[in-house]
């Protein structure tokens, strides 16, 4: 998945309908007027909502009759839980080297790449 479609996964998180709708889809695949029914809106409010989560690699949909079954796209959703790991081994490493100092009265500053260094307070 390429790093803008990753953005706009993220972009499109950030929306709490969106959130809402990739919740109901983690639960089973589902058509528009499904959605709808669980949702405080309109069909053409999920259809757009769930075009800006296609747009971005969240969900992909199959024809199912006259309707459209969404689903969740494990490779749209992988890719952002790669940077999410990423972001918490860079965490949990930063942790370890601010215990492994173990300097009382110092502040832990990063450099451009992002290892500690250690300032004065």
């Amino acid at each position: 998945m390429a790093a803008h479609q990753e953005r706009d996964g993220w972009e499109a998180l950030g929306d709490p309908t969106r959130r809402a709708i990739v919740a109901s889809l983690a639960e089973r695949p589902q058509a528009v007027g499904e959605l709808a029914d669980e949702l405080p809106i309109s069909r053409p409010a999920v259809s757009q909502h769930l075009k800006v989560l296609k747009d971005a690699g969240l969900v992909i949909d199959r024809a199912a009759g006259t309707r459209r079954v969404y689903r969740l796209s494990p490779e749209g959703l992988g890719a952002l839980r790669d940077q999410l790991d990423t972001f918490w081994r860079r965490a949990l490493d930063g942790y370890q080297d601010v215990a492994e100092q173990g300097v009382a009265g110092q502040d832990v500053v990063h450099d451009p790449d992002g290892h500690p260094t250690q300032e004065d307070s």
